[in-house]
């Protein structure tokens, strides 16, 4: 189930007016390319030199977001390692590396998996599988490690019981409340875009036809309840949402943030869709061992226990949890209507269109 998308590439010639795109300068691109295969490397070369480096710079992984402030940290414990991350989304932590280049301040990233093979075909990324190879399933990971999937998450609903009297549990109870639904910037956001495929999932659609996913979202719009803004810890804790539809992981990691008894996080009833997040090195990473060090950590059992402290449910089923840690996660009994997307061809070709679909369907019935 391999991931492929299909990437224009624009041709050298006549283009040299466009400065972010890949341009005429062949020869230097490959030049600035590291001639190192990384896969050669062991696990302990990849830790010697990642302390040398002493420090990784991440994009799109942030302290809140399924606990990544645990690896952050073990990562200084243990190796040494500063830290910094500047939070983004998926499409704009690419657009980053595109522009760039050798001016990097970016080292690895964090990416919806649809987002994977565009990095890898504009060739923006340096391979490595780490030492977890084997144990990560086909689905989760290129040929070569250009990205790997860390962990999955599934499309939820939080909602606030002080403003919302009566929780919906489904997408049908949803849609028949009065209230107000915010949702990520689908253009941009993985967490946005695979909220719209799963509410088509519930109303008929698939993959191949969003229409049910945008025509819920359109009579939402219609009546008003589109709430503005991204979903955070500050505008659920200001009382600015109503009800999110956002991943498993990030909706239980608001709830106990500000407080569990105060916020109801399900997995709709009819259907959700479950997805993963993939790590992505930056081809022009000044701390490139770093950032192999982080992916090597990120999929080891502690790496693994870390985002499951998050929410996030690891990719390696073999990865042993606590049972604290288990605790915190929604029961199992919640997703047994959950699907992985099945066709990986079509819904690529859908998240192409998804921005001006997005625009011209639903947004523009936005009150």
């Amino acid at each position: 189930m391999r991931v492929n998308l299909s990437v224009f590439k624009l041709s050298c010639v006549g283009l040299l007016s466009i400065p972010l795109m890949f341009g005429c300068s062949g020869e230097s691109e490959k030049a600035a390319k590291s001639e190192t295969n990384y896969n050669d490397l062991s696990v302990e070369e990849v830790e010697q030199k990642a302390k040398e480096e002493g420090e990784v710079n991440s994009v799109g992984m942030p302290d809140t977001w399924a606990n990544w402030v645990g690896t952050w940290e073990d990562l200084n414990t243990k190796y040494g390692l500063k830290h910094t991350d500047t939070d983004m989304s998926s499409a704009e932590e690419l657009a980053k590396f595109e522009s760039e280049k050798e001016n990097a301040t970016a080292d690895i990233g964090d990416v919806g998996v649809a987002f994977g093979p565009i990095a890898e075909e504009k060739e923006l990324t340096i391979p490595y599988k780490t030492s977890y190879w084997d144990e990560i399933p086909e689905w989760a990971k290129d040929d070569d490690g250009d990205w790997i999937v860390g962990y999955t998450g599934t499309i939820a609903f939080i909602s606030d019981k002080t403003k919302v009297k009566e929780i919906p549990k489904s997408w049908k109870e949803l849609k028949e409340s009065k209230y107000s639904v915010t949702i990520s910037d689908v253009p941009t956001a993985n967490q946005g875009q695979f909220s719209v495929l799963a509410a088509a999932y519930a109303n008929g659609g698939d993959e191949k036809n969003i229409e049910p996913g945008l025509n819920y979202f359109a009579d939402l719009a219609k009546e008003g309840r589109i709430g503005g803004g991204d979903v955070s810890v500050a505008s659920l804790e200001k009382g600015e949402v109503e009800v999110a539809i956002v991943w498993d992981f990030n909706a239980l990691n608001y709830r106990d943030q500000i407080d569990p008894e105060r916020f109801e996080v399900i997995i709709p009833e009819e259907t959700s869709v479950m997805s993963g997040y993939a790590t992505v090195i930056n081809k022009y990473a000044k701390h490139p061992h770093a950032a192999m060090l982080a992916r090597e950590y990120i999929l080891s059992d502690e790496g693994q226990m870390n985002l499951a402290e998050g929410y996030a449910r690891p990719i390696r089923e073999k990865a042993e949890l606590s049972e604290e840690v288990e605790a915190k996660l929604l029961p199992d009994a919640m997703y047994k209507n959950v699907r992985p997307v099945e066709d990986d061809k079509a819904w690529e070709e859908t998240t192409k269109q998804l921005p001006q679909l997005w625009e011209e369907k639903v947004l523009v019935h936005a009150k």
